[in-house]
């Protein structure tokens, strides 16, 4: 059977951010999903909560499950989910898993000082739109700038969903996972705070960082990404 592909966006983004990602395993010939959270994406008008988003994650998992060996893969908040998923006590379906820019503990001064400045943001008379679109035009290739907004911004979600990750146990979550596992983190990324605590922790990973890479190195450098998801689609089929 074909490995099948689930990919999880990060917080105020949706699954149109995965583009490069869904378009290069089309080539492939890989079955791939990206699935929105909700009061994300085609969802932004439900509320986030913590049991939607594992809701979510879940019924993608299982169902891809019944065609193959399933990755999964997310980033940032996606990636913060997926952790605590893939590492619960009853594992679920899961045979390989690629996690993005998400090796922080979201809580503390750190949690608060990131929920501090995007209610700042969404103080702006335009949400800090315009600001956040300057930036990504400066840092993103031309081939994924429109993807990372395709499907809107989860504004009215992104508040709710911060305080909601201090809740999640990831060092327990990571001391139980048993799959083959990739943390894939950029060079300036805020959340490699706790990179070598993570890796420290989880059996079988490994760390690939990406050189003069912002936080949002699945849109940044799409092809490093490639190249990891064709790493672990190899791993899954040769084991299989």
């Amino acid at each position: 059977m074909a490995v099948q592909v689930v990919f999880v966006h990060g917080i105020r983004t949706s699954a149109t951010m995965w583009r490069a990602q869904v378009a290069y395993l089309e080539q492939r010939g890989t079955p791939a999903i990206a699935v929105d959270l909700p009061g994300h994406g085609t969802r932004r008008g439900e509320e986030f909560t913590l049991d939607g988003a594992f809701a979510t994650i879940d019924a993608a998992v299982r169902e891809a499950a019944t065609r193959g060996p399933v990755l999964l893969v997310g980033h940032s908040m996606g990636g913060l989910l997926s952790i605590e998923y893939v590492g619960r006590e009853e594992p679920p379906p899961v045979a390989a898993f690629v996690a993005a820019s998400c090796t922080s503990i979201p809580r503390g001064v750190g949690l608060a000082a990131y929920r501090f400045l995007a209610r700042r943001f969404d103080s702006l008379p335009d949400r800090g739109l315009g600001l956040t679109n300057r930036v990504l035009d400066r840092t993103l290739p031309p081939e994924t700038r429109p993807d990372f907004g395709a499907g809107g911004y989860a504004f009215d979600a992104q508040d709710i969903a911060l305080a909601s990750l201090s809740v999640l146990d990831l060092l327990a979550a990571l001391r139980r996972i048993d799959v083959p596992l990739w943390f894939v983190n950029g060079q300036w990324d805020q959340l490699r705070v706790n990179e070598k605590l993570f890796t420290s922790i989880a059996k079988h990973a490994e760390l690939i960082v990406v050189p003069r890479t912002t936080h949002l190195v699945t849109a940044m450098r799409p092809r490093v990404l490639n190249a990891l998801l064709e790493v672990a689609l190899t791993t899954i089929e040769a084991s299989t």
